[in-house]
């Protein structure tokens, strides 16, 4: 299996997109670290949130900005099951990703994905790479159509 950071680029290269993934030396898992090391703003900052079915034990992917808080109630909507925080190990079984590294594109099964449609005002915004530490820039309409995301209204 490719390493992560190997398969965002792959990723982001099937879907068109030239990206370049820096590693920042300093963690990049919170969105205030991301944004201090990327030298933007805390809302171009996409944060990657996996929650559980707690039926179906299905993942779903939920694309914030960096300042936005996920509305529980409307991820549960859309994913049609209530939610739960998903298992750290179920998230690295299933997407190839540890927490703090999980990116957009590059999961190593299909995830549903759903994002904040304020990601799209940005010019460009930036996302995980696959590691704490490993970033690239993207342009969010191209980055959101990468990830096969839903633009939905998800924030509180």
């Amino acid at each position: 299996m490719a390493g992560s950071i190997e398969r965002v680029t792959e990723a982001a290269r099937q879907a068109g997109m030239e990206i370049e993934v820096r590693r920042m030396g300093a963690s990049t898992r919170t969105s205030e670290e991301a944004a201090e090391q990327c030298g933007c703003g805390v809302d171009q900052i996409v944060k990657s949130l996996i929650f559980q079915g707690e039926a179906t034990d299905g993942l779903y992917l939920f694309l914030l900005q960096g300042s936005s808080r996920l509305s529980l109630a409307k991820a549960q909507v859309l994913a049609g099951e209530k939610l739960k925080r998903a298992d750290p190990r179920l998230i690295r079984d299933r997407t190839g990703f540890a927490i703090g590294g999980v990116s957009p594109i590059g999961h190593t099964a299909p995830v549903p994905a759903f994002a904040e449609d304020a990601l799209l005002k940005h010019d460009a915004v930036w996302a995980a790479a696959g590691a704490h530490d490993a970033v690239f820039r993207a342009e969010p309409g191209k980055l959101l159509a990468a990830a096969k995301a839903t633009v939905a209204d998800i924030a509180e």
